[in-house]
């Protein structure tokens, strides 16, 4: 580090950085690369008037936004962690030297770059695909079962396993058999309520009486998987929508809208049946900010002091 650099740095990051040079024969390398992440964070947290950094009041709330950030501009999976090690390493020092009382990078992770996000249908494009011209049976029954995929967010094994006792309309739920055989009842909305009513009352025309299964073809026999994702792509086609459409993306559209509105991660694994809230954040294109602002809502040491305070 050159002098003009040197000036230009934080004097608390300043310090560490020596301390890491001298007392931790950290390489150079690692040192210059341990200031350009700090210097990312002094830019990202709040600075006073002064524009001094009063680092006892960075929370968890700043670490995971810079680490969101930083994800979305495309930044790789080892320059993600050593971004966060850096800040651990700064804080651990603060401790030490007492100008900290918290390390607000304890526990965080780093975002998962390898692991791709799953794709997502607009609301718009949810409206086209469900709004299917013609009132024939067919076409009522493939209604239902699109509004119930994106009402509910079933599995498509959960759907063609339903029976019709599985389903309570006037309490406008859906009980369902997920995996591991684990029972859940989950919500059903206004818009698959009554499509679903509208399909029950014609049901019969193709469902003898002795057949317990929601959803029947033509020949009144269960409905099989792979009709279901045959009928989906169908319609997408149909109606114009430029991907392919399958069962599961109605799933992780049902999710990422639900998590985009409601910010209520614990919820949204819960009506998912995720046995592990690990795989409900993939349903998130930004769930580190979703996870920041529930934590920072709920937990009591997580809000921001008041300046003066």
């Amino acid at each position: 580090m050159n002098d003009r650099e040197d000036r230009a740095v934080d004097p608390r990051i300043r310090a560490y950085l020596e301390h890491l040079s001298r007392e931790r024969a950290a390489s150079p390398h690692t040192v210059a690369g341990y200031r350009r992440d700090l210097t990312r964070l002094r830019a990202h947290v709040q600075r006073g008037e002064d524009g001094a950094v009063d680092w006892s009041r960075v929370t968890v709330h700043d670490i995971r936004a810079l680490l969101a950030a930083r994800h979305r501009a495309g930044a790789s999976g080892p320059s993600l962690q050593r971004l966060l090690s850096a800040i651990r390493g700064f804080f651990n020092y603060l401790l030490r030297e007492g100008l900290a009382g918290i390390n607000p990078a304890q526990g965080v992770r780093a975002p998962r770059s390898h692991r791709p996000l799953p794709e997502v249908l607009e609301a718009e494009q949810v409206a086209r695909l469900v709004e299917l011209p013609g009132g024939d049976l067919l076409q009522v029954r493939d209604r239902a079962i699109m509004e119930l995929f994106y009402s509910s967010g079933l599995r498509l094994a959960e759907l063609t396993d339903l029976d019709v006792t599985g389903l309570d309309l006037a309490d406008a739920t859906v009980r369902v058999t997920g995996k591991g055989r684990k029972m859940r009842t989950v919500p059903v909305g206004r818009k698959a309520r009554e499509a679903l009513e509208a399909w029950l009352a014609r049901r019969g025309e193709w469902a003898p009486p002795q057949e317990p299964a929601l959803f029947v073809g033509r020949r009144g026999r269960r409905l099989s998987p792979r009709a279901v994702q045959r009928r989906l792509a169908q319609h997408a086609q149909a109606r114009g929508l430029d991907r392919h459409v399958h069962p599961h993306l109605l799933r992780h559209t049902f999710a990422s809208h639900l998590l985009e509105s409601s910010q209520d991660l614990r919820a949204v694994q819960e009506l998912l049946g995720h046995s592990d809230i690990g795989t409900t954040q993939i349903y998130t294109h930004l769930d580190y900010q979703h996870l920041a602002r529930v934590y920072d809502g709920a937990h009591p040491r997580a809000r921001r002091r008041p300046k003066g305070g």
